[in-house]
């Protein structure tokens, strides 16, 4: 009986909460009816605000990618002193809000000599798209890298050595039997990373700003709108954007975030 009864408690607490979020997002998707929603949904804004989250979180997540594979491999293959702390610097941006890495990005880009040579050679951060995919990146590349690590740590390096002891480098045994085996992880960590960047918000605001039509992405598009008394742009954006989320957080539960062999 007592038995019984933990168990009821805990599956009770269970969908209580799960209620409670699920009464949050429908609140959001029901405030307005369909055909407002969808006009909304059509609307220049929002649709210029779909097209730039997409572009520029698609170029942030293939960065991540692109970074995180070699480092985190490093990081799950290697032994080297100041590891602990390399670990540390690495994931404090998913310990910190993204505004103070967007604060951080500012000052990089905006007032030290690497912001001004990246300026005077043609590349701007601040106040423009490009600034969008720097904040995204740099915001999500510690959740890339956390994944693509654990991915590669549950892979036995004995694969590696058999490919070398035939005579492959050690570049070659990674790319013909690591890399195959982490498709999984890698297949999840860039969905959840996409997904991040399109919602991306703290960090986009600070470096890249908010302007309507030029750096507005679709949480930009939601804080614009909220600010300005356009609830319906607002709820449109905000529906999106859950979409995306529910839509790829099934994907990343399929997939398990980490390396599947057999």
């Amino acid at each position: 009986m007592q038995r019984n009864g933990f168990k009821y408690a805990n599956l009770f607490l269970m969908f209580l909460l799960t209620l409670f979020i699920f009464s949050l997002i429908f609140q959001i998707i029901t405030h307005t009816d369909p055909v407002s929603l969808s006009t909304n949904i059509i609307s220049p804004e929002i649709q210029f605000a779909i097209r730039l989250s997409l572009l520029t979180s698609v170029i942030s997540t293939f960065m991540c990618i692109l970074v995180a594979v070699p480092v985190s491999y490093s990081l799950a293959r290697y032994d080297f002193h100041g590891k602990a702390i390399i670990n540390t610097v690495l994931d404090l941006p998913m310990a910190l809000p993204p505004i103070v890495a967007g604060l951080g990005l500012l000052l990089i880009f905006g007032t030290t000599s690497v912001g001004s040579f990246l300026a005077d050679a043609g590349l701007k951060f601040v106040f423009t798209v490009p600034g969008i995919i720097m904040a995204q990146f740099a915001v999500n590349i510690s959740l890339m890298l956390r994944i693509m690590r654990s991915t590669f740590e549950s892979i036995n390096p004995r694969y590696e050595h058999v490919a070398q002891t035939l005579g492959c480098t050690p570049f070659h045994a990674f790319i013909r039997t690591t890399l195959p085996l982490s498709k999984n992880g890698m297949i999840a960590g860039s969905v959840i990373t996409w997904s991040r960047g399109m919602g991306e918000f703290g960090a986009v605001l600070m470096l890249a700003g908010a302007t309507r039509m030029k750096t507005e992405t679709l949480p930009i598009a939601l804080y614009l709108n909220m600010s300005s008394g356009e609830l319906d742009l607002a709820i449109a954006a905000a529906t999106i954007l859950i979409l995306i989320s529910g839509i790829t957080l099934y994907l990343f539960e399929r997939k398990g975030g980490v390396a599947k062999l057999y």
